[in-house]
């Protein structure tokens, strides 16, 4: 789990302030936290089908909003992708 102070730092880091929680930019990155938390999980059970299920909703909802944000504005996709270290 991502500690809240963990989480105000992302939402402040990539959403502008606290309070912007928000934009697309920082639902990405706590997406991309939590998806990065459960990976060693995920190595460690294979078998845990319940909890692939969920990991595979959060990677589709960024993928939903990384394809919105490319949509609208194609600089703030290419720095946040080059920042979190997603994509190609």
């Amino acid at each position: 789990m991502i500690s809240k102070e963990e989480k105000q730092e992302i939402i402040t880091k990539y959403g502008g302030d606290a309070a912007n929680t928000g934009s697309t930019q920082a639902q990405i990155a706590l997406l991309t936290a939590r998806i990065n938390e459960l990976q060693p999980h995920f190595k460690k059970n294979p078998k845990d089908h319940a909890g692939t299920r969920g990991l595979l909703q959060m990677v589709g909802k960024r993928r939903r909003l990384l394809k919105y944000l490319r949509n609208n504005d194609i600089n703030a996709y290419r720095s946040l992708i080059a920042e979190l270290g997603i994509r190609k």
